[in-house]
């Protein structure tokens, strides 16, 4: 930290001192710090965190949720002006709105009904409620699924449960195949992705899909129900995408290079991410009619929903007229980018994003995340204003199409793919600020002690500090209680826009959010009054949230030695190799661990070698600035290490060793040994598991080489 620098930050916070902020207990040196450089940094983060309002958050949620903003829409690409407007008068600079011409869907006509035995018509539309009049309003869509195929057919139904492949098992061992079929599935029993359920249904021959919410899963059997609670009333319905993102994130006519306009396109029918099937969302209000005049077997006990019916397999009784016609077309999508040039090391990035685009007004997903940006961006230019800037440049998006395909991440990532693998320290991701009170964080192993050093220094709008708060939150989830080496999540899947940062760049991430009983996801329900009177009725949790954002930003941009914990990151690479095993017993018969488990014995210990090198070097003073440059530039390169250019066996969008998802979005570790080991394929997994122990000898490499700069 610079002696200017310092002195400023000194001069902001002499009104908020470190033992107002933490306490009287004596606090520990920031990991990366000097003690002169914790004193001073500590001191900014209290500054900081007194900045971000709940009363603003509210107001700017208010205006974010004010209309429908679908990725494509008028008034989705209005709001990327709005922002972008919001952070030139914040102070950020470099204020860029970068455009990409992308496939996505709108809805012309959708309709569903039975024509027997009994007729009935879906209605595919929300109830409104006088306590909230966006319920009723004329520019909500009804119900519909980006990336549907559109067509017209009439075929027997077919209840399948969640619509996993093991669903359809079930089926054929009672006779009933699906091949032109209509299938109708539960969007959760176990939780799978939409997508593959649609993809499953597709390769299992099955005409078209319906996917309802039961009350088992998000409604009334969970407590109560909108208005009066936070569940799903009966005529809610959860839209969304079908897009098979877990192949090919991203604009599907673009697979791997950004959807510039002019940009080279496949044809639709080579992209591997563009369903094939007809597909429409439903309510349990119209699912239960088709339910209850099903015929064949009883559905299994875990089969049942909570609908006062029984649930049956059908095949041959009900019959149903499914039509979808969406326009399909390529459209601009557009990112907002902002940054706080460093001044020191502004060619090391801090990336922060929360994408913009909701499926109605997005009370929870995304526009908490936005409300909370917004309040970060003003706290942030603030200090910039003061005379203030971060050590390193901190970068801000807003991405778009984040619902349709992950997609202006993605775009934005695959543009500038060579400059983020060089300069990119982190990537920060908030999709969701809140639904509640519960703190869930995910993170690579490098940053889980981040996170649990800076939730020590916040308190939640209730008093306590964060980390108490969170830590009852694991110790209520599990039969043993946490220790603060497993309390963060490390187990990373799919679904929000860090998925081209970790999976295809290399750049450790983290992804932010607080959780609590939610059952209007992707309705008109999920709004402003939601929020307002349900889910945060303070607005405490969006301050928090622009507070930990910002906090874990400031720490990482302002660190002398980027606060990485290597030692940590082979710790849980170790944890995924033996999770395989345990659950893969044939695994070790067929291919040699005990190689690998000695290479992460020894990068492990050139991290702690690291650790106490580095305190040592910063008992005093920082080292010099090439000093750290050269240790900072081996540090980001250790993620990238995991990277492999050919990819994951199958998805070579897809190139981390250690991180992937699978189709259900689910997490998925190690995915190419894995998924060979699932597979009984073992030499693939020789050879993934060959392409592991190489990236980890070469890390530790680099962790060595970073010890023995700073040794000299």
């Amino acid at each position: 930290m610079t002696r200017s620098h310092l002195t400023a930050v000194l001069a902001l916070g002499a009104s908020a001192t470190a033992a107002s902020w933490l306490g009287a207990q004596p606090a520990p040196v920031f990991r990366g710090y000097t003690p002169a450089g914790t004193v001073a940094q500590r001191t900014l983060e209290a500054r900081y965190a007194s900045l971000p309002s709940a009363e603003d958050a509210r107001h700017h949620h208010r205006f974010l949720t004010s209309e429908p903003h679908p990725a494509g829409s008028p008034r989705n690409n209005a709001l990327a002006e709005h922002l972008a407007g919001l952070w030139k008068s914040q102070g950020w600079e470099d204020v860029t709105i970068h455009r990409y011409d992308v496939l996505q869907s709108a809805p012309r006509r959708v309709a569903l009904e039975m024509v027997a035995p009994v007729r009935y018509r879906a209605t595919l539309r929300e109830d409104p409620y006088p306590i909230d009049p966006g319920t009723a309003s004329p520019d909500v869509s009804g119900g519909w699924l980006a990336f549907s195929a559109s067509g017209d057919v009439t075929a027997p139904l077919v209840y399948a449960n969640s619509g996993n492949p093991a669903d359809y098992d079930l089926l054929r061992r009672h006779g009933i195949d699906v091949k032109g079929k209509i299938v109708l599935v539960r969007y959760s029993n176990p939780y799978s992705y939409r997508g593959f359920k649609a993809l499953t249904a597709q390769r299992e021959g099955a005409a078209a899909i319906l996917i309802y919410s039961d009350p088992a899963e998000d409604g009334y059997a969970k407590g109560a129900v909108y208005p009066d609670g936070p569940w799903g009333p009966e005529s809610h319905i959860q839209r969304g995408s079908i897009t098979y993102d877990f192949i090919v994130p991203g604009d599907p006519l673009t697979p791997g290079w950004p959807s510039l306009p002019g940009a080279r396109r496949i044809p639709r029918e080579d992209a591997r991410s563009l369903p094939r099937i007809i597909a429409v969302p439903l309510s349990w209000r119209d699912a239960k009619p088709l339910l209850d005049q099903m015929d064949g077997p009883d559905a299994p006990e875990a089969w049942r929903g909570a609908l006062p019916i029984t649930y049956r397999l059908g095949g041959g009784r009900v019959r149903v007229h499914v039509t979808v016609d969406l326009d399909t077309a390529v459209v601009p999508n557009y990112v907002v980018e902002a940054r706080i040039r460093g001044s020191e090391f502004p060619d090391e990035w801090i990336v922060l994003g929360n994408h913009r685009d909701a499926w109605v007004y997005g009370g929870v997903d995304p526009s908490s995340g936005t409300a909370s940006q917004i309040e970060l961006t003003r706290a942030l230019g603030a200090l910039r204003q003061a005379g203030v800037r971060p050590r390193r440049t901190i970068v801000m998006a807003s991405w778009d199409g984040e619902e349709h395909a992950l997609t202006g991440s993605t775009e934005w990532g695959e543009h500038f793919a060579d400059e983020l693998r060089q300069k990119a320290v982190a990537y920060l991701n908030v999709d969701s600020s809140t639904s509640g009170p519960d703190f869930s964080p995910s993170a690579v192993p490098s940053l889980a002690r981040l996170l649990i050093d800076v939730s020590q220094t916040l308190e939640t709008p209730e008093g306590p500090p964060l980390y108490q708060t969170w830590y009852k939150t694991a110790a209520r989830d599990r039969t043993m209680p946490p220790t603060d080496e497993d309390l963060v999540d490390i187990q990373i899947g799919s679904g929000s826009d860090h998925t081209v940062f970790l999976n295809r760049l290399g750049v450790p991430s983290v992804l932010l959010s607080f959780t609590g009983p939610y059952g209007v996801y992707h309705s008109v329900y999920d709004s402003h009054d939601w929020m307002s009177r349900i889910g945060d009725p303070g607005f405490g949790y969006h301050r928090l949230m622009a507070q930990l954002w910002g906090v874990l930003a400031l720490r990482m941009a302002n660190a002398d030695i980027v606060p990485y914990d290597m030692a940590g990151y082979a710790a849980g690479v170790r944890t995924f190799l033996d999770d395989l095993a345990a659950a893969t017993p044939a695994l070790a018969d067929r291919v040699p661990l005990d190689g690998v488990r000695a290479r992460l014995d020894e990068f492990e210990r050139a991290g702690r070698e690291f650790d106490a090198a580095a305190r040592r070097a910063l008992d005093t003073r920082s080292p010099g600035a090439n000093v750290l440059a050269t240790v900072n530039l081996a540090l980001r390169q250790v993620e990238r290490t995991w990277l492999h250019e050919d990819g994951i066996p199958g998805r070579p969008w897809f190139r981390h060793l250690l991180y992937a998802a699978r189709y259900t979005y689910a997490h998925l570790e190690l995915p190419g040994l894995t998924e060979a080991a699932e597979a009984g394929a073992w030499d693939v997994a020789r050879e993934q598991l060959a392409l592991i122990e190489a990236a980890i000898v070469r890390n530790t490499a680099l962790v060595a080489g970073a010890t023995s700069v700073l040794g000299r």
